[in-house]
């Protein structure tokens, strides 16, 4: 690292949260707490938040150092400690930000900047933050040259910069309002598809798949898990493709649903 640059993770927390609180002069009166939890929700926070702005290299070493180390301290998981419920299919609860793959998915909404609601309990919120600033910037990048919101459905590439895995494959699901419709059911099945294509297309060989939709967009959890499944299994067979899917959950009802339907052929 730069000389001069802290080289502690408690000197790097610090040094990130004055430094984003010294980007904007609302955030003068911002006093640090003491406690190291304390510390890390407000990093967060105000990485949360942070607009897609470009950022000194100093900030990305201090950063990337800390996120990187973060990561080691929870624990990474890799394909290989994982075994296959069927060939090619994996079934996995944990943190998707700790799963060394060549491309993880993203629930995203249309705008494809991340979530910026501070310390927000979904995945595009923990993607973005454990990735670091860089991959709102990528994203940025992105929808400024499409010139227009992300068709739900279709899903986009960046790299995954902190992130154990190399890649992250953006998309957009379907939400879901007082039933699930055909058409939402296309969205969803479009969603997995999208993401095969894509990681086909950029020679990812491993991918692990969130649970699209599921969460704040409200579709039922039996209903999107039988359509992932499907999906994947229909496209692993039409294309005879060699690539390795992990279904990663985090709720332990989403494990028993997707336990029944790939232990049930």
């Amino acid at each position: 690292m730069t000389d001069g640059l802290p080289a502690t993770q408690d000197d790097r927390r610090l040094w990130l949260i004055q430094a984003l609180l010294d980007e904007h002069e609302q955030y003068a009166q911002v006093r640090i707490p003491e406690s190291i939890d304390d510390q890390r929700a407000l990093l967060r926070a105000l990485l949360n938040v942070r607009p897609p702005q470009p950022v000194s290299d100093d900030f990305l070493a201090v950063q990337d150092a800390y996120l990187k180390e973060r990561t080691r301290e929870k624990g990474v998981t890799r394909l290989e400690d994982l075994t296959p419920l069927q060939e090619h299919l994996y079934l996995w609860r944990g943190d998707i930000t700790t799963l060394a793959v060549d491309g993880i998915v993203n629930a995203a909404n249309s705008q494809m900047l991340g979530c910026f609601a501070p310390n927000h309990g979904c995945i595009d919120n923990a993607i973005h933050t454990f990735a670091g600033v860089q991959l709102r910037l990528e994203c940025a990048e992105q929808m400024a040259v499409q010139g227009h919101e992300e068709r739900t459905g279709s899903a986009k590439i960046t790299k995954g910069y902190n992130l154990p895995a190399s890649h992250v494959l953006h998309t957009v699901g379907p939400i879901v309002g007082y039933r699930v419709t055909p058409r939402d059911q296309a969205s969803l099945a479009s969603c997995y598809r999208s993401c095969l294509e894509l990681a086909a297309r950029n020679g990812l060989h491993s991918l692990a798949f969130c649970c699209i939709s599921t969460g704040e967009f409200h579709y039922p959890n039996d209903q999107a898990a039988r359509i992932a499944v499907d999906v994947v299994r229909s496209y692993l067979q039409q294309t005879d493709s060699p690539m390795e899917v992990v279904f990663n959950v985090f709720k332990p009802v989403d494990y028993a649903i997707y336990r029944d339907l790939l232990v049930e052929r």
